[in-house]
């Protein structure tokens, strides 16, 4: 009862390319890979993108519209 293996994880291997097929494990590694280099270049140009004074800057409220009075 303890851990796997190189053996248990060369079985599994083959049985995992036996379903799904190479053809399909490769297409579905390069999409992944696309994803994480995508989401890691979204998150460096994140603060790029912006200039430091419009980061929290929404819609500048009106002078003349008082929330207070309804």
């Amino acid at each position: 009862m303890g851990g796997f293996s190189i053996w248990h994880w060369l079985i599994v291997l083959v049985i995992v390319l036996l379903v799904f097929g190479t053809k399909r494990l490769t297409s579905g590694a390069r999409d992944l890979g696309k994803a994480v280099h995508e989401f890691k270049k979204g998150m460096q140009g994140e603060d790029e993108d912006k200039p430091a004074a419009q980061i929290g800057e929404d819609k500048p409220s009106s002078p003349d519209r008082d929330d207070t009075a309804r």
